[in-house]
């Protein structure tokens, strides 16, 4: 049941991607009126992209946004290889045959986000061009998710990026059926490359190549695929993969989120859940005030940036640690560092660990 609010309380949230409207449904929730404004030529759908979404962030979902068990493919068994250890297995992650974590389709996703938020009475989608006199209107809190408008240019430029001049490539394949509730991560000479199934007959492919040369990435899957029978790869999608973490989270009453926060290599597949723990950090802080009978202001953003930003940091470095480390592995031709690795994933102590800080990243 949802508190009756002493006084309306408006939200204004810039962009309309998966972000923005996993937060504007986790605000409606709680009772705020939520705009949703949005260039309208910007709208794309990506149907060979899909998200990893940990366990733990599978249940505040279901629980606090919305449920989406119908959407969701669950893994319960994690493989990792090295190639240069000639494809050995060096990791391996499961949990009495648990979930760890589940792959959703983003545009399945996106779509029914958008269609429960139509329908939503706090909800509305204006389809305007962000303009200037959005800071003079009547909102206690503005929530910027786009790289590209004026606010981020003006108030958002400071921050800490690294690039790692890959590109990463995805697709889906289609293949016999099997029994597919296991992902596959393979260390290549040329970067990670990960098998996420998405159903029996069905599994998305992320490979992180390195370089800007364009690749023939459908031979590269046939190349280093030892798991399934393709019976067809899909036309795939390639974007430029940086590091990047912005200095300062808020500007007044206006707050950075998503991707606009913090961006990491995908090879962990914990974009998306560092954006679930920022909603959930938020969530609570929007829930405390509405308790205390408290309004919306500043005082918000400026506590979401003192709980969250050194959490997301350390995570995020440290997911590019992981990359680096790999990379180095596989440059000097070295199999003493994937040996280490795949002796300490022996421990059941460390494995549970390392499963435990994935699920929950660091908030432990």
């Amino acid at each position: 049941m949802l508190l009756k609010l002493k006084f309306i309380m408006n939200v204004c949230i810039l962009g309309n991607g998966l972000s923005s409207l996993a937060l504007a449904k986790s605000l409606v929730n709680t009772g705020l009126n939520v705009d949703i404004i949005f260039d309208e030529k910007k709208i794309k759908n990506n149907y060979d992209r899909t998200i990893g979404i940990s366990k733990v962030n599978l249940e505040f979902f279901n629980k606090n946004i919305l449920n989406i068990n119908k959407l969701s493919w669950n893994i319960n068994k994690i493989e990792i290889y090295s190639e240069n250890l000639n494809n050995e297995k060096i990791l391996n992650f499961q949990n009495n045959d648990q979930r760890l974590f589940s792959v959703i389709r983003n545009y399945e996703l996106i779509d029914l986000l958008t269609k429960k938020l139509k329908k939503e009475k706090l909800c509305k989608f204006k389809k305007n061009l962000v303009k200037k006199n959005i800071l003079t209107q009547e909102y206690d809190l503005i929530i910027n998710c786009e790289f590209s408008n004026f606010i981020t240019k003006k108030f958002f430029t400071k921050r800490i990026t690294k690039n790692y001049y890959n590109y990463a490539y995805t697709t889906i394949i289609k293949h016999s059926k099997t029994i597919n509730n296991k992902a596959i991560q393979i260390f290549t000479s040329r970067g990670p490359l990960a098998f996420l199934p998405i159903s029996k007959t069905e599994t998305s492919v992320v490979y992180s190549v390195k370089g800007n040369q364009k690749v023939d990435f459908k031979d590269l899957i046939r190349f280093y695929n030892k798991f399934y029978k393709i019976l067809h790869i899909n036309n795939f999608s390639r974007f430029e993969l940086q590091m990047s973490n912005l200095r300062n989270y808020y500007h007044g009453n206006i707050l950075a989120f998503g991707d606009l926060l913090h961006k990491i290599h995908p090879l962990a597949g914990q974009g998306f859940n560092m954006t679930l723990r920022d909603i959930k950090t938020f969530s609570e802080i929007i829930q405390k005030k509405i308790n205390l009978g408290l309004p919306l202001d500043l005082s918000v953003n400026e506590e979401f940036e003192k709980k969250s930003k050194h959490f997301n940091y350390i995570f995020s470095n440290g997911i590019d640690f992981i990359y680096e480390f790999f990379s180095f592995d596989n440059k000097i031709k070295s199999k003493i560092l994937s040996k280490t690795v795949k002796f300490l994933g022996e421990s059941s102590y460390l494995n549970k660990k390392f499963i435990k800080i994935a699920d929950n990243g660091l908030l432990l």
